[in-house]
């Protein structure tokens, strides 16, 4: 499979989790951690808002996400796009 594909796939299954998470707050697992993640959508759902914050720690998570604009746009705050997709795609609910 080429990397081309597998990229398409990485951000499907981004896509597809951002929008499948619950409006609202509650906690998550990511790498053995426990955090608030807070979910607010916008703007008829063209915009998503999610911020997670690591619970007795100081790593945090922060986005926003525009679904339909091009095949989505995440504009993470003050991280790396990386870091914002390894979160969404590793996060376990509780």
């Amino acid at each position: 499979m080429s990397q081309s594909v597998l990229y398409v796939q990485m951000i499907r299954s981004f896509h597809a989790i951002v929008l499948e998470l619950p409006n609202g707050a509650y906690d998550v697992i990511y790498q053995h951690k426990r955090y608030l993640l807070t979910k607010h959508t916008h703007l008829n759902n063209r915009l998503i808002k999610l911020y997670a914050e690591e619970l007795g720690g100081n790593d945090f998570i922060s986005m926003n996400y525009y679904p339909y604009i091009k095949n989505g746009l995440l504009k993470p705050c003050e991280m790396s796009p990386e870091k914002v997709t390894h979160f969404i795609q590793n996060l376990e609910m509780v």
